[in-house]
């Protein structure tokens, strides 16, 4: 709704067209230059990737060279980033990506770990413990313990 109002309220000129398709092609690169940070810490700065899937609120997302602009929040899920030397996987809670022209991701990510580091078994427990919160009659307990039960359902999907 807010996009057709402000398109039809924007005055531009007759010579001005904004147009851009869906994964145009541009011989520049078919590489996506990918920083991921952290609060803490940057895992990595312009990293030449081939490929990188977010999981956003939207869905699912592949990104690759020359991707539409575009901000997506991300949703707790898998982080992939495909290049060279194979796939790195990383689990993440939340953030934000931004696609931008010239082929670069920008991931600003609450946390991020490799998916490795997860243990199914401590999961399950964590989800236990999560559950029982949700279930309090403590409202910011029970709320807490939704918020955990949320990302760890997400992280027991994908952890094995």
């Amino acid at each position: 709704m807010f996009r057709a109002i402000t398109s039809k309220a924007i005055r531009r000129p007759a010579s001005l067209v904004l147009r851009r398709g869906y994964a145009e092609a541009a011989a520049t690169t078919d590489k996506i230059k990918l920083s991921l940070a952290l609060p803490r810490e940057t895992l990595y700065e312009n990293l030449e990737a081939t490929q990188v899937n977010i999981p956003t609120t939207s869905g699912d997302l592949g990104i690759l060279a020359n991707h539409v602009p575009t901000i997506q929040q991300l949703r707790p899920g898998l982080i992939e980033v495909i290049d060279t030397t194979g796939t790195k996987q990383f689990f993440t809670s939340g953030g934000f990506a931004t696609v931008n022209e010239g082929s670069t991701l920008e991931i600003n990510a609450v946390e991020a770990y490799p998916l490795e580091d997860f243990s199914p078994e401590a999961v399950k427990s964590l989800t236990s413990e999560a559950q029982s919160k949700a279930n309090s009659s403590d409202e910011v307990i029970a709320t807490e313990g939704k918020i955990e039960l949320e990302v760890l359902e997400a992280l027991a999907a994908v952890a094995k």
